[in-house]
């Protein structure tokens, strides 16, 4: 993996993570710190798993 590839997949993940990080946000009905801890995890799993959707359906 070169640089410039490792910092599109990088940026790709931030993008994945933030959407869906914003997306549990409004679902959410109350923040507390353990809540946050979750749904960023929850976030960054799901963030993993749509890159590698996205990486499967495109062939490169």
């Amino acid at each position: 993996m070169t640089r410039r590839t490792a910092l599109a997949a990088t940026a790709e993940l931030a993008a994945w993570w933030a959407a869906f990080g914003l997306l549990w946000l409004v679902l959410v009905s109350t923040v507390d710190a353990l809540e946050v801890l979750v749904g960023a995890s929850a976030a960054a799993v799901g963030a993993v798993a749509a890159r590698a959707g996205r990486r499967a359906v495109t062939a490169r």
